[in-house]
């Protein structure tokens, strides 16, 4: 049973502009699609449900067995899920702060060797999809690539309702999705199968050592 995790980049409750949870839909239907597939399922992540300390302490500055609940319990997550799915509207041509402070109180070992999956929204007609450049080197640095398809909303209050359900085009907004999310799936599957044959954290490439200069061709000239 493979599990991904939807993390949710807003903490936005105020309006206008209204919705003002707008990518709490977006969340919703990438949930909902990829718990639709056989042998999957999904969890929406959202940064209001947890209990952030403050001032900001990641969950790898803690002792051992000392972090606080949330960030424990997310921890445990973060690492059994196969991949992962990053939703985000834009900030200032960028991705959203909310998003990347939750994500920055987890250290890349708990995200490496798995894919994970862009998906950006607005209430214009970009989608977010500035955004999604600035989150390509995020997502890279912090281990868990994201793959090459994205998806891109735009006027998301009109494409999704409430419940994550498309509003009209049902089919090729299921279709858009289905590339991405496809995507993600497939490279999961293939790492987490590889993990069974190779363990990530134990590979050292094996370098020959280079031929001593006493050895090497022209060395007597030298």
């Amino acid at each position: 049973m493979a599990h991904y995790l939807v993390f949710l980049g807003s903490t936005r409750t105020s309006t206008p502009p209204s919705p003002a949870r707008l990518g709490e839909r977006v969340a919703k239907a990438c949930e909902r699609l990829l718990s639709s597939l056989p042998h999957t399922t999904a969890e929406v992540i959202d940064p209001l449900s947890l209990d952030l300390s403050d001032p900001f302490k990641p969950h790898f500055a803690y002792a051992k067995n000392d972090a606080p609940e949330d960030l424990a319990k997310l921890a445990d997550k973060i690492t059994n899920a196969d991949g992962y799915v990053m939703v985000s509207p834009e900030y200032n041509h960028s991705m959203s702060p909310a998003l990347s402070h939750l994500l920055n109180h987890f250290g890349a070992s708990l995200f490496a060797f798995k894919p994970s999956a862009i998906v950006t929204y607005s209430m214009g007609q970009w989608g977010g999809a500035r955004a999604a450049v600035s989150m390509r080197t995020f997502l890279s640095e912090l281990g868990c690539l994201p793959i090459s398809a994205m998806i891109h909303i735009p006027k998301a209050q009109e494409a999704l309702n409430e419940d994550g359900h498309f509003a009209q085009d049902q089919e090729r907004w299921e279709g858009y999705f289905g590339r991405t999310l496809g995507q993600l799936m497939w490279w999961s599957e293939a790492a987490a199968s590889y993990k069974q044959e190779v363990d990530p954290a134990r590979v050292s490439p094996a370098f020959k050592t280079a031929p001593s200069q006493r050895n090497a061709p022209g060395s007597e000239n030298r």
